[in-house]
């Protein structure tokens, strides 16, 4: 076969193959079988889960099994989450929360199910109790890891291209993420911080920045190891609001917390008797970070469940009528290549805003006071 042709062919297969281990390959897979519970397909892609689902195939679940690791009783229990068979089964009496309050647990069995292995009949098992100790390498776990070990490969053979040659022009990825670097260093952390002090915070925006960056885009690849919601989880954010939350406020200096406690130019009434001014400035020193954490989570969140829901609609009009199905099919695949595009701005959008709004935090806990202030 000539080169020729192969490059025509080499996308469509491309294309065959993310399609076949994709999320969406499965809601097919689902849909021959039985009703399909839109909210529970979504919810069940975005949410934290323990083993990696990549497709189903022939009514077989393909999955990547991960360890559970948990602290039970004074003991480590250690196996493999493809014990639980997808929630089915149990094993040496651990298994899947199965009731609302202990959905996305894993709980301790009694009864006759206390040392149990095998499947579970929901009408008679019991839960003993929820295992609070969990530190299992659950798949958003996963990902994070992998995201780690693909970040510190990135930039250590950039930045080795660097020792070797540094008057060289750039090249490969060197040339990829310099214009980023550069980005960030002129127009987000100079403009913020200033120019003789932005290089003690420069080193944490910069992994801020492609932390975030690189895990919205490997949120978007349907494949593995992609496709994970790992900045659409709450609890990662709320990590990075609160590293940026410390580094702010121990880098504060007295300047930044007098203007908290006694803001000037305010009327002495909203400070006297009733301290109005300073306490609405205090909790705002928990409302930055708090306002960080839920952006990031709301938009990755919301952008997959509207990429989720655009899918969902051929298989929830085609249950009406086959007709109606592949009327509505060509809609929504068009949709869901829009919102794709889209979600691929607002991964770029939302790592630049983070990282933004982090550097003029900093930016504001370090600032000396002005030549009007000292006069005063």
């Amino acid at each position: 076969m000539t080169y020729k042709k192969t490059k025509h062919i080499l996308p469509l297969l491309i294309c065959a193959f993310m399609l076949l281990f994709s999320p969406y390959s499965s809601l097919t897979a689902k849909a021959e079988e039985e009703e399909i519970n839109p909210g529970e397909y979504i919810m069940g892609h975005i949410t934290d889960e323990y083993g990696w689902h990549i497709t189903t195939f022939n009514d077989h679940h393909i999955s990547v099994p991960l360890p559970v690791i948990l602290f039970d009783n004074g003991q480590l229990i250690s196996f493999s989450s493809n014990k639980f068979h997808h929630g089915h089964q149990a094993y040496k009496g651990y298994a899947l929360g199965f009731t609302e309050e202990t959905d996305g647990s894993i709980v301790k069995l009694g009864g006759n199910y206390a040392d149990y292995t095998g499947e579970i009949d929901f009408t008679t098992a019991t839960i003993d109790h929820v295992c609070k100790y969990d530190i299992s390498i659950t798949k958003n776990v996963c990902a994070l890891l992998i995201s780690i070990v693909l970040l510190c490969w990135i930039f250590l053979s950039v930045a080795k291209k660097y020792k070797e040659g540094p008057l060289k022009a750039p090249k490969g990825l060197q040339s990829l993420l310099e214009p980023l670097i550069l980005f960030i260093r002129d127009d987000v952390a100079i403009p913020s911080i200033g120019e003789d002090k932005y290089q003690k915070y420069f080193p944490y925006l910069l992994t801020l920045f492609f932390f975030i960056l690189f895990n919205n885009l490997m949120g978007l690849i349907p494949i593995f190891p992609g496709g994970a919601n790992l900045t659409g989880n709450i609890t990662v954010t709320a990590v990075l609001a609160l590293i940026t939350f410390f580094i702010t406020n121990i880098s504060g200096n007295k300047h930044y917390w007098k203007d908290i406690f006694n803001a000037p130019g305010v009327p002495w009434w909203l400070k006297i008797p009733i301290p109005l001014m300073p306490v609405v400035e205090f909790f705002g020193v928990f409302t930055k970070p708090f306002v960080l954490m839920i952006r990031l989570f709301a938009n990755i969140t919301a952008g997959h469940i509207i990429v989720l829901g655009f899918m969902s609609l051929i298989f929830i009009f085609g249950a009406m009528s086959p007709a109606i199905g592949y009327a509505v099919s060509p809609v929504s695949i068009f949709f869901y290549i829009f919102m794709g595009l889209l979600e691929l701005l607002v991964a770029f959008i939302q790592a630049f805003v983070f990282t933004l709004l982090t550097a003029i935090y900093i930016g504001m806990a370090i600032e000396e006071p002005h030549h009007e202030e000292l006069a005063n």
